[in-house]
């Protein structure tokens, strides 16, 4: 049966690996291969220590991926990056997805695709030089400060203000649910800049160096999975940064950010689909060879069927997943699609985790096995970066059956 099992594990990984690489070239695969022997090779062994320790060290981590090259893939030339198109960013998620703790492949996705996609798109050469440049090489930690106590999904809702005085922003607020929070170098930072009465012209985004007066973490919080990255609560009291540390335009932030997070929602996604291939294939490895009343747990016909589903579901929303990263490369506002895949990828892995460690009985519910830590690490898909609650009215809003939309 051993003989057997190999044979459908191998099977398997050929029908993955065939639906992933759709689309893609030999420069993306070799890219793939060379971050993830990285990985294999520099992180993974520490990733259980990272977990246990509830932190990783991200200046050592973030500096071995710049130095080779990885965190500013899609970013320009001119500060850094290797200015290839997105769909390079993509592949590396993909790969980032082999990392054995969720935690360290999160706080990389903020580095590059949550905290920096607007700097470098609309930031001047000044913020570009001082943050996006080092925060390419590895030399800085970024973080985005957007979630508030009583303001997470709901950004135009967000109270942090900046005023002018002088030369300078001055900044009072908070922030919370802030990736990297506890060792960033700087913040990407939503704040209210006007008073104007749309919220959604009166935000801005500005850059601001963690190490400023009147910056201080507030706590550091625990959470159910993603143990080895650090999420604070940030308080800000007279902050004063210079105004040219400005993104873009003075009154721009939400629409900046609403970009911002279209990137954000494909990387989680991209990240999503290995991870739900890995806790299928290792499903079926450890079902094969766990025995009840006779016979393997994968040859209980419920079991293996439900994996295919499960599969299936998968390439599927790896269709949707592709169809998106080839609109946005071409420049294409794919704001429905996206939320429609970081809608999709949530629930999915959810489901897909859950049926999963169902299969692996009491073990599953150990903290000794890849996927107790999978269905931890995943559940986070639903919330961040914009609730399943969020992405549907989104959505709802482009089917035009929104309220709202029809008044």
């Amino acid at each position: 049966m051993l003989g057997c099992t190999r044979t459908a594990l191998k099977r398997t990984s050929t029908l993955i690996s065939q639906c992933r690489h759709y689309a893609y070239t030999a420069e993306h695969e070799s890219m793939k291969d060379n971050l993830t022997k990285l990985i294999e090779r520099e992180i993974n062994p520490h990733c259980d220590k990272w977990e246990k320790d509830e932190i990783f060290p991200a200046h050592e981590v973030f500096k071995l991926l710049g130095d080779n090259g990885y965190l500013g893939i899609s970013k320009p030339v001119e500060y850094g990056g290797l200015g290839l198109d997105y769909s390079y960013e993509i592949v590396a998620a993909g790969a980032y997805a082999s990392i054995n703790c969720g935690g360290v492949s999160m706080a990389i996705g903020v580095q590059c695709d949550m905290a920096t996609p607007a700097l470098a798109k609309y930031g001047s050469h000044h913020v570009k030089e001082n943050f996006l440049k080092p925060t390419i090489a590895g030399d800085y930690v970024a973080c985005l400060g957007v979630s508030e106590v009583g303001s997470g999904s709901d950004v135009s809702s967000i109270k942090s203000r900046a005023h002018v005085d002088g030369n300078e922003w001055v900044i009072n607020g908070g922030k919370m649910w802030t990736t990297n929070g506890t060792q960033a170098d700087w913040m990407c930072m939503l704040v209210n800049s006007n008073d104007n009465p749309n919220p959604h012209r009166s935000k801005s985004l500005i850059c601001v160096p963690m190490n400023t007066k009147g910056v201080s973490v507030h706590r550091k919080i625990k959470k159910m999975g993603m143990h080895s990255s650090d999420t604070a609560e940030i308080t800000m009291e007279n902050v004063r940064v210079p105004l040219e540390n400005l993104i873009g335009e003075e009154g721009k932030g939400f629409q900046q950010q609403m970009n911002q997070f279209q990137n954000e929602r494909i990387y989680a996604a991209a990240g999503a689909l290995p991870a739900m291939d890995r806790a299928i294939q290792e499903t079926i490895a450890y079902t094969s060879q766990r025995q009840a009343f006779g016979k393997s747990i994968l040859d209980n016909q419920y079991v293996h069927y439900r994996l295919a589903e499960l599969q299936t579901e998968v390439e599927c929303l790896r269709a949707l997943l592709n169809q998106c990263v080839e609109q946005h490369v071409a420049g294409e506002d794919i704001t429905p699609q996206a939320t429609m895949l970081k809608l999709k990828s949530g629930r999915l892995v959810r489901e897909v985790t859950d049926s999963c460690l169902q299969f692996w009985g009491g073990m599953g519910y150990s903290d000794d096995v890849i996927i107790s830590r999978l269905y931890r690490d995943t559940r986070l898909m639903s919330i961040g970066g914009g609730a399943d609650e969020v992405m549907l009215n989104v959505i709802c809003k482009y089917m035009g059956i929104d309220p709202s939309s029809r008044s």
